[in-house]
């Protein structure tokens, strides 16, 4: 899977989704968030699991906790990052629905290097005619500072 944006920088197509639903974003989506620990900032993260998921941890010392109503859990791509490199729910924790501004619908890494975003299926296919309307990729290459 390609990063969703190249260390250098990049351009995203987010998909705003008002009055978030249940039947709006599905586990798998890469989503665009407030930053639980910076109220200012913004973070791109994949969703994990929704309200009524069990979380059970590696580490036999953790509880298995059900996350609540309106609750979601997100997860850094890279698996490969310590929670603290990554800031996702593995470090602090789950996560308001309410947070989540919208779903990154394709990836403009470069002029040459871009797609659309591997979401689950259901949003791909969701997304599939939003992409055919609104996609101008060369208005994004223009802008694209890389």
């Amino acid at each position: 899977m390609a990063p969703i944006v190249s260390p250098t920088g990049g351009t995203l197509l987010v998909r705003k989704l008002p009055n978030l639903s249940r039947t709006q974003v599905f586990v798998g989506d890469v989503v665009l968030l407030k930053d639980p620990e910076k109220s200012d900032d913004l973070i791109i993260r994949r969703l994990a699991a929704l309200e009524g998921y069990e979380m059970v941890s590696s580490d036999e010392k953790d509880e298995p906790f059900v996350l609540e109503k309106d609750q979601c859990w997100v997860l850094a791509d890279n698996q490969a990052l310590k929670p603290k490199e990554a800031r996702d729910s593995r470090l602090f924790g789950p996560v308001p629905m309410t947070d989540i501004l919208g779903r990154v619908i394709y990836s403009l890494r470069t002029a040459v290097d871009h797609g659309p975003v591997e979401n689950s299926g259901i949003a791909m296919n969701q997304d599939a005619p939003v992409l055919a309307v609104e996609l101008d990729v060369e208005e994004m290459a223009k802008n694209n500072k890389t």
